[in-house]
């Protein structure tokens, strides 16, 4: 099953997607400056496209998502000012 959704984070809004798949889901947060994925999603490979992208990990909702701290970061990423280890909720408020 596939489920979309609009996160809103300080009058923000992100589109979800979430993918369920047999072990864990597949989770993404889009927004017009940054992608945010779980742990399914390659930071390595992100940097490679030229995308602002961070990994949160060990996540099943999109509310664990913004509750998490960020693992990994492309340098698109740094460019916008997020660091590793800033909650993600508090990093999407400063976009």
């Amino acid at each position: 099953m596939i489920e979309v959704d609009i996160v809103n984070v300080d009058g923000k809004s992100l589109l979800g997607l979430r993918v369920e798949l047999p072990n864990a889901p597949l989770l993404l947060l889009l927004h017009e400056k940054l992608v945010v994925g779980c742990g399914y999603i390659s930071a390595e490979v992100m940097e490679k496209m030229g995308n602002a992208a961070c990994i949160v990990k060990g996540v099943r909702s999109f509310q664990e998502m913004l509750d998490a701290e960020i693992a990994e970061i492309t340098s698109k990423t740094e460019e916008l000012g997020l660091k590793k280890g800033m909650k993600l909720e508090d990093a999407l408020k400063m976009l």
